[in-house]
């Protein structure tokens, strides 16, 4: 018990760090733009609910140690803080765009690293993958939030489509059951946010820009309805099974869909 004590306690320490981390940032971005008062609000929710969220799973885990993968991680979700506050606050003032545009370039180039060092130093674990998951959804969101403001609010969908199907998924079990791989699905999700930060960066034309969040949304409604489609059929194949005996059944198949909630499909596919 006591040894347990003190793995948890290594493990708060390093949440606690990468909160004070996202706070020093916090600081030196209100001091070189002057960020205003939604920008710093949003910043200090995100890390207060980014140290609390994962110091409860981190608790619930039992793992012995925080591991280098769950670092890049962590690193990454500061920066994702440091994006939503610029966001934030693009809505009193005009937003740093090459500021905002350099640290969401950094994050997403970020995004493959974390899997990478996982599985080179053999650190795995259903956590990181759920964790990596959170914040790659998290930043597809508020990136869309931020082109909504020039392409209109219907690029929210592009943000919101996974929490929709998560949410879609507590009313339909049948579509927690695992899927089988495919490339395509992984390079859809990877298009997201490329596109939405080469649309947020007003490199090109308005006409090119929409075209773009078009296609980006084009092919996340392309993929989730194929995933859905195949998870419908499967489910009435299935006939009598239990949600959860599917999932027990497929487990060793496949990965989950671009929305799944569940941890088995991240330990497949995002790490």
């Amino acid at each position: 018990m006591a040894l347990n004590n003190t793995y948890d306690a290594r493990l708060q320490q390093e949440t606690a760090v990468g909160a004070g981390v996202q706070l020093l940032l916090l600081a030196l971005l209100g001091s070189a733009i002057g960020m205003g008062p939604a920008g710093w609000l949003t910043g200090l929710v995100f890390a207060f609910a980014t140290w609390a969220v994962l110091s409860r799973a981190l608790h619930r885990s039992r793992l012995s140690s925080f591991g280098p993968a769950n670092r890049v991680t962590l690193g990454r979700a500061t920066l994702v803080g440091a994006v939503t506050a610029l966001v934030a606050d693009s809505f009193e003032s005009a937003p740093p765009v090459t500021l905002l545009v350099g640290l969401t370039a950094v994050a997403l180039l970020l995004d493959g690293v974390d899997g990478k060092v996982a599985r080179r130093t053999g650190t795995s674990s259903a956590l990181g993958a759920r964790f990596d998951m959170e914040v790659d959804a998290f930043l597809i969101l508020v990136l869309s939030v931020y082109v909504a403001t020039q392409q209109g609010p219907w690029v929210l969908l592009i943000g919101g489509m996974r929490y929709a199907f998560v949410a879609a998924a507590r009313v339909a079990p049948w579509l927690n059951a695992p899927l089988p791989p495919s490339f395509a699905r992984k390079t859809v999700a990877a298009l997201q946010g490329i596109c939405l930060l080469l649309a947020g960066a007003e490199l090109l034309p308005h006409p090119a820009n929409l075209a773009i969040v078009v296609l980006s949304l084009g092919s996340l409604v392309w993929s989730f309805g194929r995933d859905v489609l195949w998870l419908w059929r499967e489910a009435r194949m299935d006939g009598g099974r239990t949600a959860a005996e599917a999932a027990v059944a497929g487990t060793a198949a496949g990965e989950g869909t671009l929305g799944e909630p569940l941890v088995r499909k991240l330990e497949l596919a995002a790490r």
